[in-house]
């Protein structure tokens, strides 16, 4: 029987614990990644208790007070506090979503806190996307004509164009989808993933665009694309309740339509 081991610096330890005030009456214990690539030393996970009662109510709140209370050396993203960001993206509880979005209440036990999965990390709850951000630039995220521009009219849309772009423009890239898919994680150097895929349709689907037959062309890719197999992950893990699953498969129906 073949025997596979991880490597030893890849194995992660128990580390400290932090307890709460002896008065605590509502007490939540946040079980957090921590990893500093450049100590030498093994990922652990730092236990914090948590007394929620004087905490706000959601994940990044009691992220915050960890930081700002207990230990100022806890590194981790955050911007808007309002699910527009997406900076503070992360594992919760073994789901990807935004720790801004995600109620403390919403979680029974112990809360696990990761930074997002299959992605190298810079620091702690950091993840390194300069990879996803790569991708998604790929796909040149703006629109493109041939027709020039009018001085005095603006490029104009109905209602009903604009509302073709339902569902794809609301993505704020926080990279949950990509992280979560399964395709993305095994083929991830040239597989563009559940995000990237969903802007592109987005600007393949904008009447104002003239670059539609050049934008397919360019994902026409047995690894680009067609690496999805519809796992669905994407759509379970959006925090937005997007679908980029969808998005793909619109994609892959053009591709056919325009060969007949």
């Amino acid at each position: 029987m073949a025997e596979f081991r991880l490597p030893i610096n890849s194995i992660i330890k128990s580390g400290k614990q932090y307890k709460a005030s002896t008065n605590a009456k509502n007490i939540k214990t946040f079980i957090v990644y921590r990893y500093d690539p450049t100590s030498g030393e093994n990922p652990r996970t730092d236990s914090f208790e948590i007394d929620t009662d004087n905490c706000g109510p959601m994940v990044l709140d009691a992220l915050l007070k960890i930081k700002d209370e207990i230990d100022a050396s806890l590194t981790l993203r955050r911007s808007c506090r309002e699910g527009i960001c997406g900076s503070c993206s992360m594992n919760i509880d073994g789901r990807n979503t935004l720790a801004c979005t995600k109620a403390i209440a919403d979680i029974n036990g112990d809360i696990t806190i990761y930074p997002l999965p299959h992605q190298p990390v810079i620091k702690d709850l950091v993840s390194d996307l300069s990879h996803f951000y790569a991708q998604y630039a790929s796909i040149k995220p703006w629109m493109k004509t041939n027709t020039p521009a009018s001085p005095n009219k603006e490029r104009l849309q109905s209602k009903q164009e604009h509302a073709k772009l339902d569902g794809l423009y609301e993505c704020i890239l926080c990279a949950c989808c990509s992280t979560s898919c399964p395709s993305y994680w095994w083929n991830s150097d040239r597989y563009l993933g559940p995000a990237t895929l969903l802007n592109a349709y987005r600007w393949i689907s904008d009447s104002r665009d003239e670059a539609t037959n050049e934008r397919l062309d360019a994902l026409e890719d047995s690894f680009k694309l067609y690496r999805c197999h519809t796992i669905m992950n994407c759509a379970e893990a959006c925090p937005k309740d997007l679908n980029p699953a969808q998005a793909i498969i619109k994609i892959k129906q053009l591709l056919v339509k325009r060969k007949f």
